[in-house]
């Protein structure tokens, strides 16, 4: 810390020594998971003795057991017969591969559970380093580039840690156990074996170089493409405005067909890899049974030998093929993790103690002084150059200046958002560069004209300020649960963070409020100060009840559906309303809406589109309403046609008014002309078909044509019934209303009313 307070007296570039990443993957891996690679080293080892019995038993069986070598038979000093001298080597061999195959399943989860450990570590590193990197780095550094590196390109790297010392040395014990094997049956067999490995130990790295090189250069071309992506999603409006899209689509392809290209010839070199060796894999063989069988032919070397070694041979490949699959993996791996590393160790990073938790936070008292304060930030152009005042901390002072004459820079400063190039800014007589996070954010608040909004709802947003440390869990339960305890352990073991996401983290002191009643009116008074609390108190009338507040709110919502319908009715304004009843139709309501009486959750549910849906369209033929939809939707395609035929395209009663678009009219004028036989079976497929998308936008009290009928009302009832009977109560397509619940498909305001405004009443909405 004292380096860095020098570096920024005398203007140098603050450099945090110690801060590096591990370049090499392998000090990485060792440094935090020593213990477990040797555990795993051990738990190796000692599966090679039970691997080698594994293949000495079925050369005993079969030139023993089977054969009758070695009669009479005896097992740990007791006599038996062949019969049973075979099934005890039979049940002997079970039990060695049981064996093998349990240390072998523990290795795999032991260094699965390792790998994913380490990732976990990893990727939470490469998160914490991205909330020290300095602000001017992310001008030079798109989210688009950030995010995958730590999420799918960090992915590879946790099967890779797990395995990186286990893989090679149980796959490299597996071969030297089946080497040692072939060679104890014969020489010139084992010789025959390993003939082939050296030119594959001398080619095989000679040719991965150049897929190394290509590897490396895709994951820049990828990240320049993800990074030209995001640049194109923030510039949308420039695009747009400037009918750039064509050279941007050409862009994309020229990078696309770069990344194509480097792509086919990686797949070209690292496919003739394999093939190389799987070619010179099936080789072998050939010497096996050439000169192995000559041996036998000559008497020099048992049937039950040459079995065994042609088992164990077929052994090899796998552990062999396995090597060299992890050699290229682990280069693949290493141009990861160093260009992964590369990224995220940007000069001037924040020092990792200034975001650690201070032991007390005092009140800050004094002033504000900066002193021949200079800020550049590509070391060229200085927006902030030999600045000096003093400010006390009480005082209301307005920095002003033209766009680029540093004013932005000096609030950034002061904030420390920004680390001064050269100079000096003492807040409260101490140097602002040496002030902990937890100091500043709590005794300073910095708002940008660009203020971000994070995931989550109006409240989080407004209390996120006051969330510096955690508090009581959301249970109050002071004992903490298994789970919780489980997550803190694995929290531990990869460094972690320890704290609680689930608690309470908002500073109620802070807040001026002693609990979660007093924080609601406090921030009830802020919105009010800040003039925000009617558009909030709208926001949340117009948003949805979620899975986890339905319940919470069900109680009150219903509550307030009874109030207002008594205030509605003790004020004489109950008119205003035209309630929903499942058993009545509403003719405020659509003939879509009457008929779902409900939200659709699908779009195939959705007005526009029930003219398709096979569900309605054999309810509509059930109850005998087709043809009548049909005919009903040809005379309101008439009537559009008498009162929309000389206005012009574009006018905008056709937005208001009309159910067909100026561009569909002249469609319909054709359609209308063809179908003018009254039996709508005479009509063409696509007539009756465009003709059934009118009637479902028909609205009672509104369209007053004398189409919708008592008989006509009463079949859409009919059809409702049938579908909430045909669906169920719970389903993902159509949320039905109940008066009894609450609809998570609606909002709160809709859930509040549980009906509709009366057509035709003046002022309704106001009134209400």
């Amino acid at each position: 810390m004292n380096r860095l307070v020098l570096e920024n007296l005398f203007g140098g570039k603050a450099r945090y020594f110690g801060d590096w990443m591990e370049k090499s993957i392998y000090k990485y891996v060792l440094r935090y998971t020593l213990k477990d690679q040797l555990s795993l080293l051990v738990l190796t080892l000692v599966n090679l003795p039970f691997i080698y019995i594994s293949l000495e038993i079925p050369k005993i069986i079969i030139n023993g057991a089977i054969g009758g070598q070695g009669a009479p038979y005896a097992l740990f000093g007791m006599p038996m017969g062949q019969v049973g001298y075979l099934m005890a080597l039979c049940f002997a061999f079970l039990a060695v591969i049981g064996l093998n195959g349990g240390i072998k399943y523990t290795i795999n989860v032991y260094s699965g559970i390792v790998g994913e450990r380490m990732l976990m570590r990893f990727r939470y590193e490469l998160y914490q380093r991205i909330l020290r990197f300095p602000l001017p780095h992310f001008k030079r550094t798109s989210q688009g580039e950030i995010i995958p590196m730590i999420t799918s390109e960090t992915e590879p790297l946790g099967g890779f840690i797990g395995e990186s010392f286990t893989l090679p040395a149980f796959q490299g014990g597996l071969l030297l156990t089946y080497l040692f094997f072939i060679f104890q049956q014969d020489l010139f067999l084992g010789l025959a074996a390993i003939a082939l490995y050296p030119p594959q130990l001398w080619l095989i790295p000679r040719l991965q170089r150049k897929v190394n090189a290509l590897a490396k250069r895709r994951v820049r071309e990828v990240r320049g493409l993800a990074d030209r992506v995001g640049e194109s999603i923030s510039g949308i409006n420039e695009i747009h405005a400037h009918d750039t899209s064509r050279m941007e689509r050409a862009e994309i392809s020229h990078r696309l067909g770069t990344i194509y290209v480097i792509r086919a010839e990686l797949f070209k070199r690292k496919f003739f890899i394999k093939f190389l060796n799987n070619f010179l894999a099936q080789l072998t063989p050939f010497f096996f049974y050439s000169i192995g069988g000559y041996f036998v032919i000559q008497g020099d070397l048992s049937l039950g030998a040459l079995v065994a070694v042609l088992a164990a041979y077929k052994d090899i490949s796998p552990p062999w093929k396995e090597l060299l699959k992890y050699y290229q993996t682990k280069e693949d791996i290493r141009v990861k993790y160093e260009q992964v590393i590369e990224q995220f160790q940007p000069e001037n990073m924040f020092a990792e103690e200034l975001q650690r938790p201070p032991e007390k936070v005092e009140p800050l008292s004094g002033d504000l002084m900066v002193s021949n304060l200079v800020y550049s930030e590509d070391g060229s152009i200085k927006p902030v150059d030999g600045a000096n005042f003093t400010v006390g901390i009480r005082n209301k002072v307005s920095t002003v200046g033209a766009t680029g004459s540093g004013k932005d820079e000096v609030s950034k400063l002061i904030a420390r958002l920004l680390m001064p190039t050269a100079g000096r800014i003492s807040l409260a007589g101490e140097n602002i560069v040496t002030i902990p996070e937890g100091v500043l954010g709590r005794r300073q608040a910095y708002v940008s004209a660009a203020a971000h909004i994070f995931t989550g709802n109006v409240r989080d947003n407004l209390l996120y300020g006051l969330k510096h440390t955690p508090g009581a869990s959301p249970s109050g339960d002071e004992t903490p649960s298994k789970e919780f305890e489980e997550r803190r352990r694995i929290a531990a073991l990869t460094s972690n963070s320890l704290d609680d996401w689930d608690a309470d983290w908002v500073d109620y002191e802070a807040a001026g409020a002693p609990d979660e009643d007093a924080l609601y009116q406090r921030i009830l008074e802020v919105l009010d100060v800040t003039g925000l609390e009617r558009d909030v108190y709208q926001f949340g009338l117009n948003s949805r009840p979620g899975e986890e507040t339905r319940e919470s709110l069900a109680e009150h919502v219903l509550l307030a559906r009874e109030r207002l319908q008594r205030a509605l009715e003790e004020s004489g304004q109950s008119g205003l309303v035209d309630r929903f009843d499942s058993n009545a139709f509403n003719r405020s309501l659509s003939l879509a809406e009457n008929i779902l009486f409900g939200a659709p959750l699908k779009p195939e549910f959705e007005a526009d589109r029930l003219a398709e849906n096979p569900l309605i369209l054999e309810l509509l033929r059930e109850t005998g309403l087709y043809d009548d939809f049909c005919r009903m939707g040809r005379r309101v395609a008439e009537l559009m046609l008498e009162l929309f035929a000389d206005a012009p395209a574009g006018d905008p009663l056709f937005e208001q008014f009309s159910f067909v678009s100026a561009e569909d009219l002249s469609e319909f004028k054709i359609q209308v002309a063809r179908a003018g036989e009254p039996d709508p079976s005479a009509w063409r497929e696509e007539d009756r078909q465009n003709f059934l998308t009118l009637p479902f936008k028909l609205v009672a009290a509104r369209h007053r044509g004398g189409m919708i009928t008592d008989e006509i009302q009463s079949r859409v009832l009919d059809i409702r019934r049938r579908l909430h009977e045909r669906l169920g109560e719970d389903n993902d397509s159509i949320g039905f209303r109940d008066e009894r619940t609450v609809n998570p498909a609606v909002t709160l305001q809709d859930n509040i009313l549980f009906g509709t405004l009366v057509y035709g009443q003046a002022n309704a909405k106001d009134k209400l």
